[in-house]
């Protein structure tokens, strides 16, 4: 493959359209100028026409198409929105300043928000349904989230979603070099959820990164993951969260067994480590203090004694010796 072949392709993957912030003009000097057009040529049409005064006539008919052309030139924008122009399908600039302005009429504005957003992975968007006369019959709605069914590195299956935090930084990018953003980023941060989840273990006992124990460090790993493949998109992932994880219902059941059995058996450790430590520290005791001369087989009766005391789960009950 040639220089400039290899050139082109890193430049269509890193995105050729920055955006251009621009400030226009007041809109109601503008609206002003356009209602006093408006009314001036209706006089002008009117005298005109009373007078058979063709010129002013003329001049009348010019200016209130032109006034209501004006009219088209006016766009409001609340705070957290902004307007993408577009002038014959070249991109002009981006206004994300709020307020009521005044552009070039011609300009065709397309309305992208800059609030924040959230999602659940799994969860599918249904569109707004419009009738033929434009009426909307189904309003814009999203079904409730169901969690990915996937593979930890370990292959046990497991279900797993996330909420993902985001907002668009990069008007230009979110709506030339993606076709759908919104949609994008649903995609990919479903993508990116799958690939985290194939890397680690669900849970682990040797004090390894995984995906129940280290809750901060897998969801900054998300997020990471999520913004390199929104990078061309024109998107800032605020925050990821894992909001939904569990082992999958197949083998749920053996896997809280295993748990469990995992749990007794560090229960016992521990328990059974600190017995020989009691032991072993009274029968340091019995001699530091000359309480008592043991011989090898009483000291292994003492021992066997205490550890079937210290380590029973059930209340022991003692054995008086009455005789020798």
């Amino acid at each position: 493959m040639s220089n400039s072949s290899i050139h082109s392709s890193n430049s269509s993957i890193s995105g050729e359209h920055s955006e251009k912030l621009i400030v226009p003009g007041t809109g109601w000097m503008a609206l002003a100028g356009c209602l006093g057009a408006l009314g001036l040529g209706a006089i002008l049409l009117v005298s005109g026409a009373i007078s058979e005064n063709a010129v002013s006539a003329i001049l009348g008919v010019v200016m209130i198409p032109f006034a209501l052309i004006g009219l088209f030139g006016l766009m409001a924008i609340a705070p957290n929105d902004s307007r993408v122009l577009l002038l014959f399908g070249d991109y002009k600039g981006t206004v994300k300043q709020s307020g009521f302005f005044w552009v070039n009429p011609f300009y065709s504005k397309k309305r992208v928000s800059l609030r924040i957003r959230n999602f659940e992975t799994g969860s599918t968007s249904n569109p707004e349904k419009k009738d033929s006369a434009g009426t909307v019959v189904q309003q814009k709605s999203r079904s409730a989230s169901r969690p990915s069914k996937v593979n930890d590195r370990d292959g046990n299956p497991i279900e797993i979603s996330a909420v993902v935090v985001w907002r668009v930084v990069d008007t230009a990018e979110a709506l030339f070099e993606v076709d759908d953003y919104q949609n994008f980023v649903e995609v990919q941060s479903e993508a990116a959820l799958r690939n985290l989840a194939t890397r680690y273990p669900y849970d682990s006992e040797d004090h390894e990164e995984s995906l129940r124990g280290s809750t901060d460090v897998i969801c900054s790993r998300l997020r990471d993951d999520i913004q390199e493949r929104l990078h061309t998109a024109g998107v800032m992932v605020i925050e990821a969260r894992i909001s939904h994880l569990a082992y999958a219902a197949e083998i749920a059941s053996a896997m809280l067994q295993r748990q469990q059995a995992g749990a007794v058996v560090a229960a016992r450790t521990k328990i059974v480590d600190g017995a020989v430590g009691m032991v072993d520290m009274a029968l340091d005791h019995l001699k530091r203090d000359n309480i008592v001369e043991l011989d090898d087989q009483q000291r292994a009766t003492l021992v066997s004694n205490l550890l079937v005391v210290l380590c029973s789960d059930r209340h022991t009950q003692p054995v008086v010796q009455a005789g020798s």
